[in-house]
């Protein structure tokens, strides 16, 4: 009879083969000597034994691989995760969807989708990551080789959010660089760019009214002189690039690289601040929202259920993508991160810990806009949904901007806000590079594992040279188009494909004993029939319903004048886009 045991240790395999019949060890034992030579290499040492007794023979077979590197701490870890996990969305579009969706009442979908969809999804891929120690294509040849295309699909899909993502960071300094004055430029329409339309706010001022024409300085400084977008015409006429926000990119990717160079040692120590950062700042601005008049109205029109909306099949759709999008599976990079952790390692506590710290922090962040928000209102004298009907990059940089302008101490205000929108960013980016990085290191390591710096600097070459177009002055439209069309449906198709190999080809019964190995138990059977079933399902139903609910004629022109070309126009453009997955 013979046992194995299989243990796996800083990138080192080892492997431990017992015997205990006594005539197969006996004529195994014939040719090692207890000489000075010593066992053969690689065999352990055996002690002379009666004929037909019983001895254990120890065979150790270590690989010559590199020692694989690891996190400093366990914190590096969890805050590169939590990093990772919380970014922009969390900010900008979880306080939108959820006051569209019911309010409070949409607190229940987007649970029940965490529950059932996001949270087992996280947990499946941190769990692949730390038993493998392997990228997102090298890892394939552990669970079914024909699915390696997934690995390939999903630095493809890496790139194209690195293109646009990091543009919106750009905007962000930008701001944060206008901010060093006395008085914001966003306050006042006596500025070069500013229009005839533009009017500005003053708090108390009971003569100013608001009309569907007046635009406010926030909204000019956003759109005539950070973007320019009045000098473009949409898409087929992207115009020049703006130089100023191609020196703030150039600046942030500068950042990004030296954070990454050297891997997730350096990495991990810098995001002890870009993900602790944030926090400091939400509570400030909460604390500050909340002291602010007419804050509450903001906060009961947050959370105010409208449970009618629950029979709204969009509602349930709404929650699936947020959660999805939040925690992030199908980048590569909880494949990544945990590939770093010791193989013990508690995947399944960091699971819950970091899905929840993302999910708590969504709903923070809701109470920091709308607090603001319900304070526009009281400003403005309008209704809060008049306020609040702008989404996406706009509620940060125009509506929230022009908050801040209003308020006493409105420079510093401005200063940490916009330097929590950069680094939220940068935890974002630095994930998202890293899953690439550890991929393609993983799959070519002769050729690229002593290469690494020189790799990952035409790696952040590639990415800025790929962003100039969202820097024209047409850019804008690029970002949304990315946004909304290049990675949704290639994201969700890929996790689609990831599930379906892991629970059907390699078989949930097998990965179930890879995490015994590791954990020491055996998930139960509400995450076993979450892979096999629930996920799957999950799923399925978002890219159809996609089509349906992200039609291009949806998507609005920033400014009036612009329009989409006709191409966009069709139902299917999302599918026809460069993408991996649907190529």
């Amino acid at each position: 009879m013979s046992n194995s045991d299989q243990q796996v240790s800083n990138g080192f395999t080892t492997t431990t083969t017992t015997t205990t019949s006594a005539a197969q060890s006996t004529r195994e034992g014939q040719g090692s000597g207890a000489g000075s030579g010593g066992p053969a290499p690689g065999l352990g040492h055996s002690a002379s034994v009666p004929v037909g007794g019983f001895r254990t023979l120890v065979v150790q077979q270590t690989s010559l691989e590199r020692p694989r590197e690891t996190w400093s701490k366990k914190m590096d870890f969890l805050l590169s995760v939590i990093g990772y996990a919380v970014d922009l969305g969390n900010v900008w579009r979880f306080p939108y969807i959820c006051y569209q969706n019911g309010g409070g009442a949409f607190l229940l979908p987007y649970l029940l989708m965490a529950v059932f969809g996001g949270v087992p999804l996280f947990y499946m891929e941190l769990a692949l990551g730390q038993f493998h120690r392997s990228g997102c294509i090298s890892i394939w040849k552990h669970i079914c080789p024909i699915f390696k295309g997934i690995g390939f699909a999903i630095c493809i899909i890496a790139l194209y959010i690195a293109f646009y993502y990091n543009t919106i960071m750009a905007w962000a300094l930008y701001y944060l660089l206008s901010s060093f004055r006395p008085v914001l430029p966003w306050t006042t329409c006596t500025n070069s760019w500013n229009t005839g339309n533009c009017k500005s706010y003053i708090w108390n001022d009971r003569n100013v009214t608001w009309s569907n024409s007046t635009t406010s300085p926030a909204q000019e400084f956003y759109t005539r002189h950070v973007l320019q977008v009045h000098r473009s015409d949409g898409l087929h006429h992207l115009g020049s690039v703006s130089w100023q926000l191609a020196l703030c990119l150039l600046f942030i990717f500068t950042i990004v690289y030296f954070s990454i160079w050297k891997g997730v040692k350096t990495s991990g120590k810098v995001v002890w601040v870009t993900a602790t950062f944030p926090y400091l700042v939400l509570l400030v601005l909460l604390i500050r929202g909340a002291t602010l008049p007419g804050a509450w109205r903001g906060v009961v029109f947050y959370l105010k259920p409208d449970w009618q909306k629950l029979l709204s099949t969009p509602v349930w759709i709404d929650a699936a993508a947020q959660i999805f999008f939040s925690l992030g599976p199908g980048f590569g990079v909880l494949l990544a991160f945990a590939s770093y952790n010791p193989f013990h390692n508690n995947c399944y506590k960091d699971a819950l810990v970091t899905s929840s710290v993302n999910c708590l922090t969504s709903f923070l962040s809701g109470f920091v806009i709308f607090t603001v928000l319900g304070y526009m209102a009281e400003m403005r004298q309008q209704d809060v949904d008049a306020v609040a009907k702008d989404a996406g990059p706009s509620l940060l940089f125009i509506i929230y901007a022009e908050a801040i302008a209003n308020m006493p101490a409105a420079t510093f205000f401005a200063i940490i806000f916009f330097l929590m929108i950069i680094m939220l960013g940068l935890d974002s980016t630095f994930a998202g590079l890293e899953g690439v990085i550890t991929a393609m290191l993983d799959e070519f390591p002769h050729l690229l594992a002593k290469r690494r710096e020189w790799f990952v600097f035409g790696l952040v070459c590639v990415c800025y040279l790929g962003a100039l177009s969202t820097l024209t002055y047409g850019g804008a439209y690029v970002v949304k188009l990315f946004e909304e069309y290049a990675t949704g449906p290639a994201v969700i198709t890929v996790v689609l494909l990831e599930v379906i190999a892991v629970s059907w080809f390699y078989g949930t019964n097998r990965f179930c004993n890879d995490v015994y190995t590791m954990l020491g138990f055996y998930p139960g059977w509400f995450w076993r029939i979450c892979w096999v079933a629930i996920c799957p399902c999950f799923l399925l139903v978002n890219p159809c319903m996609f089509i349906n609910m992200h039609c291009p004629n949806q998507i609005k022109p920033i400014n009036k004048t612009n329009k989409w070309p006709l191409w966009h126009n069709s139902p299917c453009s999302p599918w026809l886009l460069p993408n991996p997955v649907n190529w």
